[in-house]
């Protein structure tokens, strides 16, 4: 094992709180495993040992953070996850294999899946917007994760104004999803969507809500003004 990995896992063994760990889990209907830390006590630890290895290649930061989501533990995945965007200028579009494998063998709960999506693999779309094929594969994979990820992974760039050709596309393809979380997961990218692009996304969603989930359909309108939230509700949805 790694000497860095070996002290991050000696600190949270020895500061975790087990009750805290306890009550986390009523947050996720999946089985997590923690530690128990507060997201800012472990934001704290990822930036201090990030000070060990920033100079090190990217290949072995890779490996570093593949360690670390392998272990299960939601603060090890948080580590890696508050790594691997401040190497975002080194990026490629050959990474994105690296990442789509990582989605595939390790993320198991929505929050590792968010964390990850929406910044590393966000930044990395932003760079190479060509990789967004990878998103349109993923919302017909059997892994609900994957599913959710092609919607999380924009959320960024979304709020910026950007792709939003894909998000519709993305939306269009996950639209009666029978996941709850990926729902919610393409409800929240219409969202953001939204502020940028506010009359597109309310003709996409009085398009589609004949048939859009009563979820993914508060989700999308959240921000809008009450009289566009109250037409959007006017007729019926699945």
């Amino acid at each position: 094992m790694e000497r860095v990995i070996e002290e991050i896992r000696i600190i949270l063994q020895k500061k975790g709180d087990p009750e805290l760990a306890e009550s986390g889990k009523r947050f996720f209907k999946e089985e997590v495993t923690s530690y128990g830390f507060r997201t800012a006590e472990v934001t704290k630890i990822a930036k201090e040992f990030w000070k060990k290895i920033a100079e090190r290649e990217k290949e072995e930061i890779f490996h570093l953070s593949e360690e670390l989501f392998s272990s299960g533990y939601l603060e090890e995945a948080f580590i890696a996850c508050t790594w691997l965007p401040m190497l975002k200028g080194r990026f490629e579009p050959a990474d994105m294999e690296i990442f789509e494998d990582w989605i595939g063998r390790y993320i198991t709960n929505w929050a590792t899946c968010d964390t990850f999506c929406t910044h590393t693999v966000g930044d990395l779309l932003m760079q190479y917007p060509d990789c967004t094929e990878y998103l349109l594969r993923w919302t017909g994979s059997g892994n609900r994760w994957f599913r959710r990820a092609a919607a999380v992974s924009l959320i960024v760039p979304a709020r910026k104004g950007d792709f939003l050709p894909e998000v519709f596309a993305i939306a269009d393809r996950l639209l009666t999803d029978e996941d709850d979380l990926v729902r919610k997961g393409y409800g929240w990218l219409l969202k953001e969507a939204s502020r940028m692009h506010r009359e597109e996304v309310f003709a996409y969603v009085q398009e589609k809500k004949p048939v859009m989930p009563r979820t993914a359909l508060r989700y999308a309108i959240e921000l809008m003004p009450a009289e566009m939230r109250a037409e959007a509700m006017m007729k019926d949805w699945t």
